[in-house]
Formats: structure tokens, sequence, C-alpha cells
């Protein structure tokens, strides 16, 4: 049997908060920095997601079906390219005509609500599911949590929900001796079968491709096929998983990028030990060799592949959970808008820019994050919530809190600081 590849992108975009102050509270509750977001999601769509896709396209094309690939698109990607590039949704709908790309199931709004609420999680990844059916044709059928958050619990949510699959960090402390070269499944559900990332392989591309200080700088197609080649050796599957933005935005054209991506098919098939498969057909193809027990959460980000990038301090913590406070009162509201606002101010994105790791992992943090400083990012989503929470009690009438129709904290947001 041929050794598999299988690749997989994450696009997402985030909706970024504009400069939201004290004395805007209970005044103005327009929250997104819509210049902002308009013009990096033309730029990264400029850079990356039209050429990607039209060299996906053309390497589809080339290779007659033998070079297939997977994207998880966040709602949040999608909603904005409707909104401010629209060319680049007729572009996947290009790909996904091919029958060689597979679009997967994820949270709508890029959200960590499968930490916290499995009602609301559930809720997005069906409006996500529905939205992608709708696109591109087809249900997915494999899922990717955001940022590639995963536990038993979550898998097993996941796997009632109808999906035969879940993506996820191949995380040394999870592993232990284990290769992530192989198809797992979830430890109490086993009908979800788990698929792991390789990271030091993902890495390669995504972080250090034009790192001229890394030792093994440049990276050739060749040579990225020897190292596969030496991974599955004994192994199954190699798992790439990486942001799509690594081509064009976060590895700029100018290193290389789309070149090495152009060649590495040919490179990969003239191997013939080896062929591309999607998520779907991996779990299908590899039978599972183990259960992976998972009983905490991890990701796919820092050294530590836990959940504490989004929340590993009080600032993010306490930020977390005064958003999901309102949820009960904002699903009782029935109003679109606050449902709309509720989802957005869920996204990764806004508890990321809040942490206060400065060590390791503090350039990574520092790249994707608009705010000078954790602080400034708490200030400014924590004034957001809170007119957002008066926006909430204006809604839901308080009478209902009072009988326990609803559960929901009866506090008056509290304004830590002034900005």
């Amino acid at each position: 049997m041929k050794k598999t590849i299988c690749f997989y992108f994450q696009v997402h975009q985030p909706d970024r908060l504009r400069v939201y102050r004290f004395f805007d509270i209970g005044k103005d509750s327009h929250y997104y920095d819509d210049f902002a977001n308009k013009t990096i999601l033309r730029r990264v769509a400029e850079r990356c997601y039209m050429p990607a896709n039209q060299l996906m396209l053309d390497l589809i094309r080339q290779h007659k079906g033998a070079f297939k690939i997977a994207y998880s698109i966040s709602g949040s990607a999608l909603d904005q390219f409707v909104r401010y590039s629209p060319e680049v949704i007729d572009s996947f709908k290009e790909l996904a005509k091919t029958g060689c790309v597979e679009f997967l199931a994820e949270t709508y709004s890029h959200s960590l609500s499968s930490l916290i609420s499995p009602e609301e999680f559930k809720e997005q990844v069906i409006q996500h599911s529905n939205t992608i059916e709708l696109l591109f044709g087809k249900k997915p059928k494999v899922f990717r949590n955001t940022e590639l958050i995963y536990s038993d619990k979550i898998g097993a949510m996941v796997a009632d929900m109808g999906f035969s699959a879940m993506l996820t960090e191949g995380a040394k402390h999870i592993l232990g001796w284990k290769s992530p070269n192989y198809v797992y499944t979830n430890a109490i559900n086993p009908r979800l079968k788990l698929l792991l990332k390789n990271f030091n392989l993902s890495d390669d591309i995504a972080f250090r491709f034009s790192d001229r200080s890394w030792a093994k700088w440049p990276l050739t197609s060749d040579k990225y096929v020897t190292w596969l080649s030496n991974s599955l050796e004994k192994d199954e599957v190699v798992n790439l998983f990486m942001d799509y933005e690594t081509f064009g935005e976060h590895q700029s054209a100018s290193s290389g990028i789309f070149q090495f991506l152009k060649y590495l098919p040919e490179a990969i098939l003239s191997n013939s030990n080896f062929e591309f498969c999607t998520p779907s057909e991996v779990s299908v193809k590899h039978q599972p060799v183990a259960p992976l027990h998972v009983p905490f959460a991890i990701s796919w980000a820092d050294e530590e592949r836990d959940t504490s990038a989004w929340l590993g301090n009080e600032l993010q913590n306490e930020a977390f959970n005064k958003i999901y406070s309102a949820e009960k009162k904002v699903k009782a509201s029935n109003n679109a808008s606050l449902l709309a606002d509720f989802r957005k101010l869920q996204e990764s994105d806004h508890f990321y820019y809040m942490c206060t790791k400065f060590f390791s992992d503090g350039a990574v943090h520092n790249y994707f994050n608009p705010y000078d400083t954790p602080y400034e990012a708490f200030i400014n989503y924590m004034n957001v919530v809170s007119d957002f929470l008066i926006r909430v009690d204006k809604t839901v009438p308080e009478k209902e809190v009072e009988t326990g129709t609803i559960i929901a904290e009866k506090t008056k947001p509290k304004n830590k600081s002034k900005k």
C-alpha cells in the first residue's frame, strides 16, 4: 500500500475591533474596524488567496487529479470574502468543481466554544456545515476544531454530530513514544478517527521556510521529499496542516514559497510509493492503530500545545467568561444583530491578543497582534463587551431573568479601566 500525504490548509480572517474607548460605551455600538478588515482582507487575497488558489487549480489539472488537498475556511473569513473580495469565493468554487478538494467543518466564528458551551459549539458547527454545503455543494464529513483544539470529551461531541474523522495536533506530551504518522481513534467513541498533524514537517514550511538562520535553509522540494521518505519509512501517513496564509503572506512570494509549492507535488508523486489523499480518504484508507487518550485539551499553539495561548492568564479568562455569561440572554432575545455580535466576539483571535507570553513564543504572538500590549487588547475588548452587555440587558426583559427563565449573571458590567 502506498504511503499517504495529506495536505490541509486553514483559512481564517478575524473581525478586528476598532479602538473602542470607555466613553463610547452606551453611545456607539459599532465595534469593528471596517477599514482594517477590508484593507487586510484584500491585501491577503491579492498576495495569497488568489495566486495560491490558481496554483492549486493548475497543479490539480497538471497531475490529472493525483494532487489532492483540503481546506477549513472559517465563517468569519467567508463573511469577509462575500463583503470585500467575492472573487475569492469564486476561486474556491472552481477548486471544489475538480473533485480533488475537500472542505472541512469547524466552528463558524472560529471560536473556543467547545471548551465552555456544548450547545453553542454544536450550533456553530451546524451553521458552518450548512454554509459550506451551500457554497461548495458537499456537506463536510471531517471536522477541524478552532486552533486544532481537541480532547476526549470534544471528540465525543464531534462523533455524536456524525463526523467520521477529526484533525488535531500530534502533541508530544500526548503521543509519548507513539508516532503522529498513523490514524488513531477517540478514546470515548472509537467511531471517530483522528488525523494528527506532523508539526515538525508542517512547521518547516509554515514557519521556517524563509528563515536564513535555519541550519537547513534553503528548503527545496527534493530535500523535503527526502524528509517525507524518512518519516514514512515505517509509518503510514504524514498530515501536513498549516495556515493557507503561509503562501504569499506569512512567507512572501519573494522567498520562493510559490516556486516550492509548484514543484512539490511532482517531486512527491515521482516517488512511486507516495500518493495524496484528502482527510476523508485517509480515514477510509488507513485503519486506526490505537485510541488516543487526551483528558485535557490540546492545540497546535506554542511549546505547550495546550490552550494557554488563549486562556493562560487572568485577563483572558475574565474576558472569556464575561462574553459567554451572555449566551442564555442573547439566545432568548431572538435578536439577529445581538447573536451576530455575540459570535464575532467569540473569535479566538481576541483572546490570543491578550496573551502575556513574552519568551519562547513571544515573537509569534507579536506577529499576529495589532495591539501594542496584551493589556491594551484586554481593555479594548472589555469596553466593547460592556456595551454589548448593556444592549443585551435592554433587549431581554428583566422579569425573565427574575423568574428564572434565563440563567445568566444578573450583574451590571464593570468597567475595569478607562481608555
